[in-house]
């Protein structure tokens, strides 16, 4: 058939993303764009693209760039959306009819010709739905002062699978329980016996990793061995990808960055040092490898501030931070534990346990407020891992990974700020102490939810 990719009706063994809400949300409304659908590498864009494609329409075209590299010369002649779609057509072999037919152009960032006729499609084509899918796309425009159709598209990020979306196929009931507890009126503890159920499960989501390929093949064989496999090997198509879009003299930087970035989270400490990675390193000189992981979606860097004012992003100090994994199940992987450390809790957790935490809270913070998230601290005698702003209010969040939830941290935060709300994430069950909510860690996916 040409090599044609088109969404299929019968899909195996997948995980529910609560992507294709939002992605239906998209279809239906009346002053949709063209959609670029954003995210790292290995959190499924394509096949949720495709998914959706076959659940909404009635058939998708699906072009990748990367692949089918031949498709970039029409790109390049024209940028009319009706000839586009003619061209497709013809090499493609299938009918394109607007609000019937999803076009998927996949790695875009291959093509910026293609990328550029997104504005033609909304002018010229409003109804014609297309979407699109970049994983490096904010490095390769970066990096070859490609134009964009800023004000012609709409974004939405895939990030990787949380452990909300992780439970619903790993144990459907208590996913069921879970989803009727958290839509009830109140904010009750939950039942014990579902509480330990759900902290297990919790640490089997550490273990795996948010990727989509990994959580499969964990859930139809039951074997670590696979996860470790399968873990190692995106970790190292990830370091495929640097020469890829970088000048080759920061390549060694970014290599080096990359493969030491989990020392600095092992530290009590966990602001991000130079001098770990490199000894008498700089920050000039490894700015560009940072700025390189955050773009491409492989860390979320947190930026320190230590006077609170609003906007909160106008406090923060641009040369103190920390860099954090986008996946903890990856951090994991990098930090080579196996997964009788996390889900027995032996000595070597208890070491690791707290960053780990830290790192899946973070995930699940980012994903629900977005990626203006900050940590606090007072001189040397405070620290608060996380601050987001949440309507008009700062919200403070600790992290904890263990029942024990004495910090005088927060403490002192409360004293000082008096904030009308702060979240304790911890494996204790649900509890409300005037402004301080604390959440047990699998509920950090409903804190948004919750909060309200």
């Amino acid at each position: 058939m040409n090599n044609v990719y088109l969404c299929q009706k019968t899909i195996d063994m997948n995980i529910e993303r609560d992507i294709l809400n939002d992605l239906n949300k998209w279809k239906e409304s009346r002053y949709r764009k063209p959609l670029v659908l954003q995210g790292a590498r290995q959190v499924g864009k394509s096949f949720i693209l495709k998914r959706f494609g076959a659940q909404h329409f009635e058939n998708c075209c699906y072009i990748n760039f990367d692949f089918e590299k031949e498709h970039k010369a029409e790109f390049a002649i024209t940028k009319d959306p009706r000839r586009i779609v003619s061209y497709l057509m013809a090499v493609k072999g299938i009918d394109i009819k607007p609000e019937k037919t999803l076009i998927i152009f996949d790695e875009i960032q291959e093509c910026n010709d293609a990328l550029n006729s997104l504005k033609y499609f909304r002018e010229l084509m409003p109804r014609q739905a297309v979407v699109c899918a970049g994983s490096l796309l904010g490095v390769a425009l970066k990096r070859e002062s490609a134009s964009f159709p800023v004000g012609n598209v709409d974004f939405l990020t895939l990030y990787p699978v949380c452990f909300k979306e992780f439970l619903a196929c790993y144990d459907e009931k208590l996913s069921r329980f879970l989803e009727n507890h958290v839509s009830s009126k109140k904010l009750e503890k939950v039942p014990e016996i579902f509480h330990s159920q759900l902290i297990e499960a919790y640490k089997v989501y550490i273990c795996c990793s948010g990727m989509p390929e990994t959580i499969v093949r964990y859930l139809k064989n039951r074997d670590w061995n696979e996860v470790d496999v399968v873990n190692n090997q995106i970790l190292t198509a990830y370091t495929l990808d640097f020469a890829k879009y970088i000048d080759s003299k920061d390549i060694p930087r970014l290599q080096r960055l990359w493969q030491n970035i989990q020392d600095n989270l092992a530290k009590e400490d966990r602001k991000f040092k130079y001098s770990l990675i490199e000894k008498n390193a700089r920050g000039r000189e490894y700015e560009n490898s940072v700025e390189w992981l955050v773009l491409s979606g492989l860390i979320n860097r947190v930026f320190e501030v230590s006077t609170l004012r609003l906007p909160l992003s106008s406090c923060k100090n641009s040369n103190t931070f920390k860099l954090y994994l986008a996946d903890a199940g990856l951090l994991w992987t990098k930090f080579r534990l196996t997964p009788a450390t996390i889900l027995q809790g032996d000595r070597l957790f208890s070491e690791f346990k707290g960053i780990l935490t830290e790192n899946y809270v973070l995930q699940s913070l980012v994903r629900q407020f977005g990626d203006d998230i900050f940590y606090w601290t007072s001189g040397n005698q405070a620290e608060i891992e996380f601050l987001f702003q949440y309507s008009e209010m700062i919200i403070p969040v600790e992290a904890k990974s263990a029942l024990s939830t004495k910090a005088k941290s927060l403490s002192e935060y409360r004293k000082k700020y008096h904030p009308e709300l702060s979240l304790r994430f911890s494996l204790k069950n649900v509890e409300k102490n005037d402004d301080l909510l604390n959440l047990p860690l699998y509920l950090a996916d409903y804190a948004g939810k919750l909060m309200k």
